[in-house]
């Protein structure tokens, strides 16, 4: 008998999907309540949703279910709530948009550091020589070293940047070039660009505080395109406003959106976008390759890709 897939996906997802050699059988899910297809899917394909967000704190009397693998199309878990986690498997999209936001880190840095438009000449009385910042001599700090920071790391060695980085775990590989530091404020010190690339969980939860921002140079540009829930955003302004840190970048902030009105949206040292930076509806085939080859390896009976640990929480 085919595994039955209940998935959160577009339609033309979940038709492609279809076509796998197993032949699974895909039924739809209740927008209100993606949860309960447990009763009736062997696996469960989720995506954040509002829903999710709104979801029950306790966990549903009937989740799992007859449930065997929940995966969801995002990297990060924080998004679904802790009794996701008691499902038999959990997996993740981890990697699908690693190259597409390591691209927009990069045009980050070079916008702050080359600025053109604040440079261009539009009369004769503008045509000023100004002196551009450089990308190539400086340091790019990446705190976590996952597919994103490695990404994100590769780019910039190629630019000429020194890079360095710090990761939580041992176990994490990180590619030849990057320099690791074991103390964050080392990392926080000597970065002219830091990059925050870290998983949402309980112990990164506003990691980037006050105390932390104070090591920081007082030009360096931060970066911030893992979540909002790690950076201090109160923390952040001040350092701003003191001229503790120079400038900031934000593709992610807490919550999202912001409130109408909240000095992020207006504040001259920072660029706030809104949470684009994995460009996902471009990189939907990556993850269908992904989940394809996922799926081909547990029905061999194999482990598929990206586990979630339920302790580490990503």
């Amino acid at each position: 008998m085919s595994l039955v897939i209940a998935s959160q996906m577009e339609p033309d997802f979940n038709r492609s999907l279809e076509e796998h050699p197993s032949r699974p059988r895909l039924i739809s899910v209740s927008e209100e309540e993606p949860w309960a297809a447990a009763s009736e899917a062997d696996v469960l394909l989720i995506r954040p949703s509002l829903a999710w967000r709104q979801s029950p704190q306790g966990r549903p009397g009937a989740w799992p279910g007859r449930l065997k693998w929940v995966y969801s199309a995002s990297a990060g878990i924080d998004f679904y709530p802790p009794w996701l986690l008691e499902a038999p498997l959990v997996t993740c999209g981890r990697g699908v948009a690693s190259e597409e936001i390591a691209d927009y880190v990069i045009a980050a840095i070079y916008a702050h550091a080359k600025n053109l438009e604040a440079v261009t000449a539009r009369s004769r009385e503008q045509w000023v020589q100004k002196p551009l910042g450089r990308v190539s001599g400086t340091t790019v700090g990446i705190l976590g070293l996952g597919a994103i920071g490695n990404a994100v790391g590769r780019r910039a060695i190629a630019l000429g940047a020194q890079v360095v980085g710090v990761r939580r775990s041992s176990t994490v590989s990180h590619i030849p070039g990057i320099s690791l530091v074991s103390d964050i404020r080392e990392l926080m010190a000597e970065s002219d660009h830091i990059v925050v690339a870290l998983p949402a969980t309980p112990q990164t939860r506003l990691l980037i505080d006050d105390a932390l921002l104070s090591h920081a140079k007082p030009d360096a540009h931060l970066i911030n395109v893992a979540r909002g829930s790690v950076l201090d955003q109160e923390a952040l302004i001040r350092a701003l406003d003191s001229g503790r840190l120079g400038f900031a970048t934000l593709d992610v902030t807490e919550p999202e959106p912001l409130p109408e009105g909240h000095p992020l949206y207006t504040h001259p040292k920072v660029r706030l976008t809104p949470h684009i930076s994995s460009n996902y509806t471009l990189v939907r085939h990556r993850l269908l390759d992904k989940v394809t080859d996922d799926l081909s390896r547990f029905t061999r009976g194999e482990d598929p890709s990206d586990i979630v640990d339920p302790v580490r929480g990503y």
